[in-house]
């Protein structure tokens, strides 16, 4: 559903010179999997989701989205990934049945699916309470509860989240990552982007570490650690992140 394959991604800066944010990597994203990036800041991860979502070009490699090229198909592409992440960007001005709506016809869905997905994504995530209520007036939950409905409406195969649960309280937290979960029981290929542990452990089937725009590690939680004899994911990570000195 998603294959990567020696993507790169190098930027100019003034002061540094050429500066390589994602440095060669690949990885694959089956149906029914959440493939989990863990990362520090500027590791690259949101660089890569930009890449796939097409909103950036590589400078060498490659990827397919759901069959579709990213430079090639990236019309295409971008019918078929929703996109999530901590920034919810929400309308002040509009309701969220008013929001939700307006992406659907973005995508150009009829007005009995679009009729359909609303009331279906309404129920599912508890958002009937506040369908009439203005952006400038909702919650923090409710406007991240809206960014995914939104991502969903159109029912696309892929799935790209980049640290949706930035910020958010621990019980939106919870709400968002069963969300999440549930779509992968949908047959959903999903990619998740955090830089939080406990995330990592209760949602991804495999993930990869990156550092320095470089994938590290890769593979099922119990593998990497059997590969790096280290139980805990925390000190796994930091063993390849930051390896002690001397």
């Amino acid at each position: 559903m998603i294959h990567v394959e020696q993507l790169t991604k190098t930027f100019w800066d003034s002061k540094r010179g050429e500066v390589t944010a994602v440095d060669s990597i690949s990885f694959t994203v089956q149906p029914g999997e959440i493939f989990g990036l863990l990362g520090p800041n500027g590791a690259g991860k949101t660089t890569t989701l930009r890449i796939l979502c097409t909103v950036l070009q590589p400078t060498e490699g490659g990827a397919t989205v759901a069959g579709y090229d990213i430079l090639t198909q990236p019309g295409m592409v971008r019918q078929h990934i929703g996109f999530l992440s901590n920034n919810t960007g929400v309308y002040d001005r509009m309701t969220a049945l008013e929001m939700v709506r307006y992406y659907g016809r973005l995508h150009g869905m009829t007005e009995e699916r679009l009729n359909e997905r609303v009331d279906s994504l309404f129920e599912t995530l508890k958002m009937n309470d506040f369908r009439d209520m203005l952006g400038a007036k909702m919650s923090t939950g409710m406007k991240q509860k809206v960014s995914i409905a939104r991502a969903l409406i159109h029912d696309p195969p892929v799935l790209i989240f980049d640290e949706p649960t930035s910020g958010l309280d621990v019980l939106v937290q919870r709400n968002v990552l069963q969300s999440i979960a549930q779509l992968r029981g949908q047959g959903k290929a999903i990619i998740f982007s955090t830089h939080i542990m406990r995330e990592v452990e209760k949602l991804c089937d495999r993930l990869a570490i990156m550092s320095g725009g470089k994938i590290l590690a890769c593979g099922t939680l119990e593998e990497l650690r059997n590969q790096h004899q280290q139980h805990d994911l925390e000190e796994l990570f930091f063993s390849l992140v930051a390896p002690p000195i001397g």
